[in-house]
């Protein structure tokens, strides 16, 4: 693992918690972006050199819906810059951590992503995040 690459947090209300951190950080989100397939639309602020992910559910059964409605607004998960997240997956599988997604998926800002279980990392949801290569 490279760095942390950004923290998520979860929101229900994606524009007022975008002008909320604008005001906070003294700066707007340089990206919104829709994920299909995760149901969610997120928001990015650059802080330094980390980001700040806003996520927002599209749908009621996506993960953040679930996340707001069991524990409310705040902090979801941490997410980590890796060089190979194949190998990663195999050696974290390895460790005995439990990997949500076997096989990477495609999630926000031109990233490759997996997940690990909060129940094998301290109640803490961990992502990995692997940049797409022009020749993916």
């Amino acid at each position: 693992m490279n760095k942390i690459e950004h923290i998520g947090i979860a929101v229900k209300n994606l524009d007022e918690a975008n002008e909320l951190y604008a005001k906070l950080f003294g700066k707007l989100c340089y990206k919104t972006e829709v994920v299909e397939s995760e149901g969610v639309k997120t928001s990015f602020f650059m802080m330094g050199n980390n980001k700040i992910e806003l996520l927002e559910a599209t749908n009621d059964d996506s993960p953040i819906a679930k996340f707001i409605n069991k524990r409310g607004e705040g902090i979801h998960h941490i997410a980590f810059d890796v060089d190979d997240i194949e190998a990663e997956i195999k050696r974290l599988t390895q460790e005995g951590f439990v990997v949500l997604n076997d096989i990477p998926k495609k999630g926000a800002d031109n990233k490759r992503v997996v997940f690990l279980h909060p129940k094998t990392t301290h109640g803490v949801l961990i992502e990995l995040c692997q940049e797409i290569s022009l020749k993916e």
